[in-house]
């Protein structure tokens, strides 16, 4: 695997080395080895799945509060996506800041979501669906969410959104967000 930082530190786009004959292709999308000579998680506590319909479809921008902070592992395995994080964790120096990845089936890409970061995708195809590893059990008390048109963080989504949930419009802007304390480094 090769492991390329993306700017917001601890966020990283994991790119996998398919080995292909006739019969067409295996590659490893987790090693505990690897990831932990990087500084990176290596425990995975849930595995998800997400399916939507629509072309434009937004989900997020999601995240937990610690004590229940998570890092997210995600491949998109069927359609493409738009994949966007921001960073939340208080005393970062890209506090504030987003950036987005396209992951595809093609490409086989992975996204690295370290604790403390905002994750939402938009769906650049009809019937895409993402697979997501998480470092930590879902917790309905430390949920928290970003709405995906907040003018402060300005996330510039590659189509018009078509779908977006009810619960999703109605989180917070992100100056009514206090920073995530993330223990680790930044």
């Amino acid at each position: 695997m090769k492991f390329t930082e993306l700017p917001l530190s601890g966020a990283y786009l994991i790119d996998i080395e398919p080995r292909g004959d006739e019969r067409g292709l295996f590659a490893r999308v987790f090693c505990t080895e690897e990831f932990g000579r990087h500084g990176l998680a290596t425990r995975w506590a849930q595995c998800n799945t997400s399916f939507s319909a629509r072309c434009g479809t937004v989900r997020g921008m999601h995240f937990q509060r610690p004590p229940h902070a998570e890092v997210k592992l995600v491949r998109c395995t069927a359609g493409a996506i738009f994949d966007a994080i921001v960073d939340m964790r208080a005393g970062s120096p890209t506090y504030g800041q987003w950036t987005g990845v396209n992951l595809d089936a093609e490409n086989r890409r992975m996204l690295y979501v370290p604790e403390g970061f905002a994750h939402g995708f938009q769906t650049l195809v009809d019937g895409t669906e993402i697979h997501y590893m998480v470092s930590a059990p879902y917790s309905p008390q430390a949920e928290g969410g970003l709405r995906h048109d907040d003018p402060a963080i300005g996330i510039r989504w590659p189509f018009p959104v078509t779908v977006v949930s009810e619960r999703d419009l109605d989180h917070p802007d992100f100056a009514l967000q206090a920073p995530l304390t993330i223990e680790g480094r930044l």
